[in-house]
């Protein structure tokens, strides 16, 4: 697949691949699916933080990405779309689950921790650390975790983030604050030393290995 805008042999813009996929290219839409799902799966992850619950997320997300394109007018990058539909998906489940709470049977058979994909490149910190991490974020209201996620996990601009979220940019800029000082307060005591030689990171440098797409599960 080459670009019809571009020079010859380049390859298609994300915005024509959505064109095309309208225009009834089979392969289009796969093709930004591939582009573009370790993020989209990243952001699933960390914000629902379950594994089976984020693949499903993403899939009702790109599902609903592919069956309505045609509505996509161009007014935000194409990726900040699809971000916003997963992230749309992710809040759902959330707020149902909140709605309609489970309680899990302990059968000794599910481990939300265990890896299903390739090891990451860079070693892996403390664990602990990084479980006590996961589950503060976890422990975040819905909105707060969402922008703490794009912001600070996943790097996104706050502009950019509003429009993933649908919210004023102000109103991502206090979700982020509000979380970040619940954050800071069931981590606080993280920092310096944990009386055995070794020094604990700082919250920042301790939300480094959240999930990351290489340890996903690919949505089915």
């Amino acid at each position: 697949m080459t670009s019809r805008d571009g020079p010859p042999g380049a390859a298609p813009s994300d915005a024509e691949l959505i064109r095309a996929h309208v225009e009834g290219d089979p392969d289009a839409f796969a093709e930004l699916v591939r582009r573009h799902r370790d993020r989209l799966w990243a952001v699933a992850l960390r914000t629902v933080g379950d594994r089976e619950e984020a693949a499903d997320a993403v899939q009702d997300a790109l599902l609903n990405a592919h069956r309505n394109a045609a509505r996509f007018r161009g007014e935000a990058a194409v990726t900040t779309w699809l971000h916003r539909i997963v992230v749309n998906a992710c809040l759902d489940r959330l707020r149902r689950r909140q709605a309609h709470p489970t309680v899990p049977l302990p059968d000794g058979t599910r481990d939300d921790d265990r890896r299903t994909g390739p090891e990451p490149a860079a070693p892996a910190p403390d664990p602990d650390t990084v479980l006590v991490v996961r589950d503060a974020l976890a422990a975040l209201p819905v909105d707060q975790r969402a922008a703490i996620v794009l912001v600070d996990v996943q790097g996104y601009g706050v502009a950019e983030a509003a429009v993933m979220l649908g919210v004023a940019e102000g109103t991502v800029k206090s979700r982020c604050a509000r979380g970040r000082a619940r954050m800071a307060t069931t981590l606080g005591y993280l920092r310096g030393n944990r009386g055995d030689g070794k020094t604990v990171p700082s919250r920042s440098e301790a939300a480094g290995p959240l999930p990351t797409g290489s340890e996903r599960r690919e949505p089915r």
